[in-house]
């Protein structure tokens, strides 16, 4: 009985391996490029579509951009606006709105406040962000000021009343009636923490 030739198993070569190499990394800066770029196109896309409760004006750490023109004031209809908000898990402070709903004209400026206190015994910073329900009135909620737009920073024991200056567009579809808009207040330094 005799055997046939062995094969002895074949390696790659040099030149295979730097190929992987490179498509390998190319693959990776590609994922990672990628996922850099859709936390940027998700808030645009936010923005134009009222998706996710997200209103025009609202911008994280900034004003969004000069106050509207006047719009007409729609004197035939009323919506109610409720207001609400929460803070998240972390952040030690209380947060109330000082007016729990207004019933309002569409076009018409509307300022309301909402009390924030810090109840721990250290300086701590936040940062607001709103949600409007339902979701098809997003873009026709306009905050023109809003303590959302800027990180807010309390002392010890700080107590504030912030203020939130906003126009219900009278584009608005005549079927809302009705609208709440949401605040959720989150420790900013949290993750810094963490991180060390």
């Amino acid at each position: 009985m005799t055997s046939g030739p062995s094969q002895a198993p074949t390696s790659p070569t040099q030149p295979s391996i730097r190929r992987l190499v490179v498509r390998l990394l190319l693959m990776v800066t590609a994922a990672f490029a990628f996922g850099w770029a859709m936390v940027p196109f998700y808030d645009v896309l936010c923005k134009v579509t009222g998706l996710n409760g997200k209103t025009p004006g609202f911008q994280a750490g900034g004003l969004a951009g000069a106050a509207p023109a006047p719009s007409a004031i729609d004197r035939t209809r009323t919506v109610t606006v409720e207001f609400t908000g929460t803070v998240m898990p972390g952040l030690p402070w209380d947060m109330r709105p000082l007016t729990a709903s207004l019933d309002l004209h569409p076009g018409e400026l509307q300022q309301v406040k909402y009390l924030v206190r810090n109840t721990s015994d250290r300086t701590i910073v936040g940062q607001a962000i709103p949600s409007v329900s339902p979701g098809q009135a997003a873009q026709h909620f306009q905050k023109l000021d809003c303590f959302c737009f800027r990180q807010q920073t309390l002392a010890p024991g700080e107590a504030r009343e912030m203020p939130l200056t906003f126009i219900v567009k009278p584009e608005i579809d005549r079927d809302i009636r009705q609208i709440t808009l949401s605040y959720a207040f989150y420790n900013i330094e949290e993750p810094r923490r963490e991180a060390r």
